[in-house]
């Protein structure tokens, strides 16, 4: 039964539309801010020097990209599979900060840095992202998707 309801077609839509409006929506703020998004990058205390800028300047536009392609359904796979590579990448990187005693915002959906601390519940949020991820990722996408030419 379970199977039957992962694997139909409107459950997979609504996945769709949660993975791929999450990425997009947490990346408007990141793309219009990358410094603020580097400092919260850098909050994290897991990468130096310039790779907070580097990473700031390019992740936005990744999860922008991968979150319009599972949406659309171009390039469905490779955007669910990014995108789930991220979000373990992320559940990591607030699981260390947490385990060290960090008290710093995400930088999830808004750089306001008294706006969304991690905690506990990111980290559940994200294995929830996860595991429909993982839904979507062996799933073809039959309807409302985009087709090429």
């Amino acid at each position: 039964m379970i199977k039957s309801v992962l694997s139909n077609e409107y459950v997979l839509f609504a996945f769709r539309l949660l993975v791929g409006l999450t990425f997009v929506f947490a990346s408007i703020d990141k793309i219009a801010d990358p410094l603020s998004f580097a400092n919260a990058v850098a909050n994290y205390r897991l990468v130096a020097g310039s790779v907070p800028l580097i990473v700031a300047t390019v992740l936005p536009w990744v999860e922008l990209l991968c979150g319009f392609a599972v949406l659309s359904g171009l390039y469905y796979r490779g955007g669910v599979l990014i995108l789930l590579m991220l979000l373990i990448a992320f559940t990591l990187a607030v699981i260390t900060g947490l385990i060290r005693g960090l008290d710093i915002s995400c930088g999830c959906f808004t750089l306001d840095p008294d706006v969304g601390r991690i905690g506990w519940n990111k980290v559940f949020e994200n294995i929830g992202l996860i595991l429909a991820g993982l839904v979507l990722f062996p799933s073809r996408p039959r309807r409302f998707v985009l087709t090429p030419g």
